[in-house]
């Protein structure tokens, strides 16, 4: 569930021609493209075709039995979304990339979730909005390019368009989409973005990764919302990260108390899976946690005001929940946690918060709360 609606980045003439004494080699320049990726710290790039006929089936069955919640913009765009060639005519050929996220020396996640107490924040989401990052290193990728061959047609996207990035990242070779449709790295687990290049290049492509869940269902059977509704079927409604960023109503109230403490996204499918036992740490300084977000209390994280929650979100993804969404998520989680004067003094302060939203999830956390004191 990450959008960001940054402008593509836009090369020169799309579908201008080289002359034909002027043809690179494509398999070299293949090679080159995948060191220098490397060298602007991308963890690795792969490079696919455009056929994207099963996934865009996948998709199609995915919105039509409506688990795309309020998501819209997944349907709006038809299927330019399962048809790079569509959403840029021209488009040969994708580079797609990856990006480890998970930074060193963090609170550890089951730590946090455990501590019913302190806010579960996704681990993508504690430092810099990687989105313009990503977005930088993908534009001196193409400029590398350019110096290399001239003038090419080009389109950098990182979660900027109607753009099926695991399935392009899968054929490339990047990993496989799990049962909990994420994608998974044999080497690298799945703490990494991915970002991609539309080229009108005719690159060599390489072998689509195989899949390696086998029987395991681990993730299907630890999603604390039960979203993961079947293997590679999940219900967005239910997913928490859908429910703390994406939806901006009311959060159901039968999914509240198995959201416990995560009050923007969740990990949960991510951290029992196996193969992140192979997770890369970030190199990135800019994928940091800021402001003890790894593991700050709720009530700390509550008293936030506007002004404060704006400051010290800028450039991060927390900011796409809105103050309101911020609000509500957190009072949801502190309905969850262990009665306490402190919380219940918390909720009550905000129980005339000018927000509708905020208003009646703040009631429903101080009635979990003076349910669950001990009597007198």
């Amino acid at each position: 569930m990450r959008l960001c609606l940054h402008r593509p980045i836009i090369g020169s003439d799309y579908n201008r021609r080289m002359p034909a004494h002027a043809q690179p080699d494509y398999a070299a320049l293949a090679r080159d493209i995948k060191r220098w990726a490397r060298e602007l710290g991308f963890a690795e790039a792969g490079i696919s075709g455009v056929a994207l006929g099963q996934d865009e089936q996948h998709l199609q069955n995915w919105l039509e039995v409506g688990y795309h919640g309020e998501m819209e913009y997944m349907a709006r765009h038809g299927s330019k979304r399962s048809r790079p060639d569509e959403l840029e005519p021209g488009t040969q050929r994708v580079i797609s990339v990856r990006m480890d996220y998970m930074p060193p020396g963090m609170t550890h996640a089951w730590d946090v979730i455990n501590d019913a107490e302190a806010g579960y924040v996704a681990r993508y989401a504690l430092g810099r909005d990687y989105h313009k990052l990503m977005r930088n290193r993908l534009q001196k990728l193409a400029e590398r390019i350019r110096g290399s061959v001239g003038d090419f047609g080009y389109r950098a996207y990182v979660d900027s368009a109607p753009v099926l990035e695991k399935a392009l990242a899968r054929n490339a070779g990047l990993g496989w989409i799990g049962k909990h449709t994420v994608l998974i790295n044999r080497q690298a687990g799945s703490y990494f973005f991915l970002g991609e290049l539309y080229t009108n290049l005719p690159l060599p492509i390489d072998e689509p990764a195989g899949a390696h869940c086998g029987t395991c269902r681990k993730c299907i059977d630890i999603c604390p919302t039960q979203a993961i509704v079947g293997p590679y079927r999940l219900d967005a409604r239910r997913c928490i990260s859908y429910l703390t960023i994406e939806l901006k109503g009311s959060i159901p109230e039968e999914l509240r108390a198995p959201m416990g403490n995560r009050i923007f996204g969740c990990d949960d499918c991510q951290l029992i899976c196996p193969w992140n036992k192979f997770a890369q740490e970030t190199v990135e300084p800019d994928f940091a946690p800021r402001h003890r977000l790894d593991g700050a209390k709720l009530v700390e994280l509550f008293a936030w005001s506007e002004a404060e929650f704006l400051q010290r979100t800028e450039g991060m993804a927390i900011r796409r929940a809105g103050y309101e969404g911020w609000l509500r998520n957190i009072a949801v989680a502190l309905g969850n946690a262990p009665p306490s004067m402190e919380i219940l003094r918390a909720l009550q302060a905000r129980s005339d918060h000018p927000s509708e939203i905020v208003r009646e999830h703040v009631m429903w956390a101080l009635r979990r709360q003076q349910a669950a004191a001990p009597a007198a």
